[in-house]
């Protein structure tokens, strides 16, 4: 039953007093149980952490989510403009090369383990270093 309530009973200092006073005016609280209940749930759920919607506001978890997406989206068009710039790239190199498919599988090879032990990091200059063997 929503209407259902359970007696709970405490002390506070009265400055505690006084400020849930003050605050109750700026969360447009009718009494202090609905004061105290409000902020029972909401200290409840900042502990448990699992669902920020029981304590952040609902327009603050919009604006998050929509910032979040806004760069997702943002970031996955600028990885589709780089591949299809790659692409351009990767085909005028082929019509001007002659690379056979031993060799490119090889410098695949070298290439994914260069990533992998740099996480990603690879810089011109050391491409150039390995390319002139050193």
């Amino acid at each position: 039953m929503p209407d259902e309530k359970v007696r709970f009973q405490m002390r506070i200092s009265p400055e505690t007093d006084q400020k849930v006073a003050a605050a109750m005016k700026l969360t447009n609280s009718q009494s202090k149980n609905e004061f105290v209940e409000n902020a029972l749930i909401f200290y409840c759920g900042y502990l448990s952490a699992k669902n920020s919607d029981d304590f952040l506001p609902p327009a603050l978890v919009a604006t998050m989510r929509g910032t979040v997406q806004d760069s997702e989206n943002r970031i996955a068009r600028l990885l589709f403009k780089m591949a299809v710039e790659l692409s351009m790239m990767m085909n005028v190199l082929a019509v001007g090369l002659e690379i056979n498919a031993d060799d490119l599988d090889r410098l695949r090879g070298q290439c994914v383990r260069d990533v992998k032990k740099s996480n990603g990091s690879i810089t011109f200059k050391d491409t150039v270093a390995f390319q002139n063997g050193r």
